[in-house]
């Protein structure tokens, strides 16, 4: 029998009580299936990702569409699923909060607030206004779904404002605002990892892992980090499989497949959806 959402946030919290676990990034409901398969214990969306497959950059999906992916995600398998939810979708805390509402409405076990504007003049919330947005999110989910994990991002190394003392502080303001579980996406130095982890403590942290590294998961857990994720790695990867197989169709050949998966394998993956 399918788990409840509430059973689902329970086993999501569980996994940020100790330990470090590896949280995938899918972009669609058959990619969030394959990770299922895989035996990972919880996935979590890519804006990123979602926002290629519907031909658009990033952020610059509306809500509602991505509430409607939320839902997808949500029932394309067994898994808790975190909620890539950009910077909340409203213009003030107000609006945040509405927005945030709605999301837990859609069953998802944990959704991230990020302290972006999108406006590349003035790339970061000021930390008051993006501790007031985060507050807001913290009393929505409080009022419609206590269960579901609120992630904090300080968005400073994928804004151009790459100063980690700026975003350690931020982190630590989204703790004390409520944040369950802080990330500061684009860190990647073990000295930058422990600052964070330390800074935080006792909350979990995430790390991103969207290129190449030679760091193991067990590397991660050694500095204090409670989970990886990889953003839109995944689907950059699938991405460029494709547009090498597709380029080669353009040139008048067929040598891109040659690592293409099976019909056979798909079909068994998916026999029972």
């Amino acid at each position: 029998m399918p788990r409840t959402a509430a059973e689902k946030r329970a086993a999501f919290r569980a996994l940020h009580a100790s330990g470090c676990f590896m949280l995938p990034n899918p972009w669609d409901a058959g990619s969030a299936r394959y990770l299922a398969s895989l035996g990972f214990e919880a996935i979590a969306t890519t804006s990123s990702g979602f926002a290629w497959s519907t031909a658009h950059a990033d952020n610059r999906v509306p809500r509602d569409a991505v509430l409607n992916h939320l839902r997808m995600m949500v029932d394309s398998c067994d898994l808790p699923v975190n909620a890539d939810f950009e910077n909340g979708f409203g213009d003030d805390p107000a609006g945040v909060a509405q927005s945030v509402k709605l999301a837990v409405g859609t069953g998802v076990a944990g959704l991230s607030i990020e302290d972006s504007t999108g406006d590349a003049a003035n790339p970061l919330f000021p930390v008051d206004v993006a501790v007031a947005r985060l507050e807001a999110a913290r009393q929505a989910i409080d009022e419609t779904g206590g269960d579901t994990l609120l992630i904090g991002r300080a968005e400073n190394f994928f804004a151009g404002k790459p100063d980690l003392d700026d975003a350690i502080a931020r982190l630590t303001a989204y703790a004390q605002a409520g944040a369950d579980c802080l990330y500061a996406p684009g860190i990647q130095s073990r000295e930058q990892i422990e600052a964070v982890v330390a800074a935080v403590a006792p909350k979990p942290v995430n790390v991103l892992v969207g290129s190449a590294s030679a760091m193991t998961l067990s590397d991660f857990a050694a500095l204090g980090v409670r989970r990886v994720s990889v953003g839109g790695g995944l689907a950059r990867a699938a991405w460029g499989g494709f547009m090498r197989a597709a380029q080669s169709l353009a040139e008048g050949r067929f040598d891109g497949f040659a690592d293409a998966a099976s019909g056979a394998q798909l079909n068994a993956i998916f026999t029972d959806r």
